[in-house]
């Protein structure tokens, strides 16, 4: 893309060195002339002559606005005037805007009235660019004109964009189809709208003092698209970005911290019902066969362990020191810690931000990076990493390996991910409490996760996200590799905060969450418990080949909610080809079903299931099995869990793997088939039809983003 930064800069300039936060719309045009953002032709007049005279030259009809670098809102200012025809009526306009103006604000700095080329069809859109405070740059799309205030229609990416990015956010707001043309009208011009918004997005990473953006109304057309109207906001105090570290520096140390080989505990004691005294036994009794150095003034052995005032007076390396005391007693603990050299401190003490103390906390900020500690927490639980065998946490040891991780930046929420894995018997390799995020946070043990051979899929709780674009681009990264799920506490709006543009006002913050955690191949989980089923069940479930999804079930209701049920989560349910259809036929009832779903009804055999299932394995057409199963005498629960999961392996034997998932509705026998399946390799669900589907959604929303499966043809592709 051409662009004229020198032009940009010198308008900039002049309007940082008047005092001013804001462009008029001549500064806005030649802005965006400078970066190939086409606008109508245009001209300022100082006098009513001369505005006759340019409407004249560029033709009518023309539009009139006041130009003013004190009046933002043009149109509340009754400083607008469209479909001027003629140049008497020109001349009277003027007249009226600049009265307009002077009622609106007597103390208004009005420079003239902009004469401008009308543009009178297209599709009305908004193209804008806000800065948040978590992202920082973002660029947004949606309807425009007056329909984006009513409609709040508009989706956002980081900026830079790029082409591909632009182009999903055509086919990112509800109104998509109208851009494509209906009722007659003509398709819009994807191309140039995929152009502006790229344009624009370059334009606000290039320019950092550009704070807020708005090109709206877009007039899009079959043949280009042009901004009728640019508002541009600035900023010349932009906060400073948080200090992040480099990448082999993180690796380095996070592999100190999660894999250490020796720990002291800060505050280790004898004491039953202390924290230092709950880390010890968890360290010791969780089978960690590194070296633990209980750090205790007043003791010299604790637990069978030799004791020492200070981490400054034990012999040899320490990789991570978890802290059991006071917070007022912290910052002087983590000093000597730094002076130790040791790359981690786990903070388990309450007592700073969360509690109003903000100094506090910055003060150990402040010595962490000084001395080049990274700090877990504070206010936190701890953290587990099983394939060390490590409990560094107050909470109950945890014993099952596996190659899950998850984080949460709540406590209690820590002790639903600890309980939910204990209970479901899920293998993890690590779980960590992050709390204040004082410093380590979500993107920091992304990249520690990437490169860990003992987890193959990231699950995290949080709250907000104190460097969005940080994580934004560890993200994308690790997605391609690894799933990664997030449960984004605070997802409904508490009102969009107070902007100077169309584009700002409409930037709530779940909806930014939304369009980046996409944007960035982050599967978003919707609920704590879609959050632990997505961490369990995702890695259970093959990779799919292709978009082409069956159900085959014995309940005609199952298979209604079920067909829902895939609409919701993105999956594309298989028109039975002809042959297909009479395939299934042969081993369903005359009063079945046949079609998608496939309905063999209540009363079948054990013999139905195993032949139809069978079928939709062998079948190369079919990509993944949807199995709703309903409670009878004639096949009971067990006997149907049994007979899925000998399928599966003869399948297996042959070399065919599939996604299966499974919904069961019946007595409470079927817990005991779900969990038999679950065992067996195969995701299943008593009593719930959206749960199965929404592991699917999952796992085909991970495969798409990270190019694990071939892409749809038009005929495959998903329905929404």
């Amino acid at each position: 893309m051409a662009s004229d930064k020198i032009a940009v800069r010198k308008i900039l300039d002049k309007v940082k060195a008047e005092g001013r936060t804001s462009l008029t719309a001549p500064e806005g045009k030649l802005v965006c002339d400078a970066y190939g953002i086409a606008v109508p032709k245009e001209g300022v007049a100082t006098s009513a002559a001369g505005a006759s005279k340019l409407a004249a030259g560029m033709g009518f009809p023309v539009v009139l606005k006041i130009v003013s670098p004190t009046i933002l809102h043009k149109t509340e200012a009754g400083g607008v005037l469209v479909g001027i025809k003629t140049k008497e009526d020109v001349e009277r306009g003027f007249a009226t805007i600049m009265e307009n103006a002077k009622k609106y604000d007597a103390k208004a700095d009005l420079l003239g009235v902009q004469v401008q080329q009308m543009l009178s069809s297209g599709q009305e859109v908004i193209i804008g660019a806000v800065t948040d405070p978590s992202f920082g740059k973002l660029v947004a799309f949606g309807l425009g004109g007056i329909l984006v205030e009513v409609l709040k229609d508009i989706t956002f990416r980081l900026a830079p964009a790029t082409r591909e990015d632009a182009l999903s956010m055509l086919d990112g707001i509800a109104a998509a189809e109208v851009l494509k043309g209906v009722r007659g009208a003509a398709a819009v011009d994807r191309s140039a709208l995929a152009a502006l918004i790229q344009n624009v997005s370059q334009l606000i990473t290039d320019f950092p003092e550009i704070s807020e953006m708005d090109l709206n109304p877009v007039f899009a057309t079959q043949s280009g698209a042009t901004a009728a109207d640019v508002r541009i906001v600035v900023d010349w105090n932009p906060p400073e970005p948080r200090y992040r570290p480099k990448h082999d520096d993180i690796v380095r140390d996070m592999n100190r911290i999660m894999k250490p080989d020796a720990v002291a505990v800060i505050g280790a004691s004898s004491e039953m019902g202390k924290i230092g005294n709950s880390v010890m036994k968890n360290l010791i009794n969780g089978g960690y066969q590194g070296k633990i150095y209980p750090i205790n003034p007043s003791a010299d052995e604790i637990m069978g362990k030799k004791a020492y005032k200070s981490v400054k007076d034990v012999p040899g390396a320490i990789d991570v020191a978890v802290f059991a005391i006071p917070a007022k007693f912290v910052a002087q603990a983590l000093v000597e810690v730094g002076e130790k050299k040791i790359p981690g401190a786990v903070l388990i003490p309450s007592g700073f931000a969360e509690t109003g103390n903000v100094e506090g906390q910055k003060e150990i900020q402040d010595i962490g990076r000084k001395y080049g500690v990274r700090l877990m927490g504070p206010n936190i639980y701890g953290f587990y990493y099983t394939w060390k065998n490590l409990c560094a946490t107050f909470c109950t040891a945890y014993d099952v390996k596996g190659h899950a991780a998850l984080s949460s930046q709540s406590g209690g929420i820590g002790m639903a991910i600890i309980g939910f894995s204990r209970s479901a018997k899920m293998g993890v390799s690590a779980i960590v409490g992050l709390g204040n995020k004082s410093d380590i946070d979500e993107d920091d043990l992304l990249t520690f996760f990437e490169q860990d051979d003992n987890t193959t899929i990231i699950a995290q709780h949080c709250e907000d996200l104190k460097d969005g674009r940080a994580f934004a681009e560890v993200a994308k990264r690790v997605s391609k590799k690894k799933p990664v799920v997030m449960l984004k506490a605070g997802r409904t709006s508490m009102g969009a905060r107070a902007a100077s543009s169309h584009t700002g006002a409409l930037a709530g913050n779940d909806k930014i969450y939304e369009d980046v955690l996409k944007q960035s191949g982050v599967i978003r989980a919707r609920s704590l418990r879609d959050l632990l089923e997505f961490a369990r069940a995702i890695p259970v479930l093959p990779t799919p080949k292709g978009e082409n999804v069956i159900i085959i079930t014995g309940a005609g209701g199952s298979g209604v909610l079920l067909s829902d049920a895939c609409v919701d989560n993105g999956l594309s349910l298989m028109a039975m080809p002809p042959d297909l259809d009479a395939a299934f036929r042969k081993f369903i009832p005359p009063f079945g079903a046949a079609g998608n779903p496939v309905d063999i009804t209540g009363g079948e055999p054990p013999k139905t299931y195993q032949n139809t299932i069978r079928l939709g394995l062998e079948d190369p057409r079919i990509h993944s099995l949807v199995l709703g199963y309903w409670h009878t005498i004639v096949t009971p629960p067990m006997v149907f869990a049994k007979l899925v999961a000998e399928v599966v392996e003869e399948m297996k034997a042959k070399g065919i793997s599939k996604p299966i998932v499974v919904s069961l509705a019946g007595d409470v026998e079927v817990e005991e088939a779900a969990e038999y399946l679950f065992d067996h390799g195969v995701p299943a669900y008593p009593y719930s039809t959206e749960m199965p589907v929404a592991v699917l959604g999952a796992k085909y929303q991970w495969a798409r983003g990270a190019g694990a499966m071939p892409k749809a043809s038009p005929s495959e592709a998903p329905s929404r």
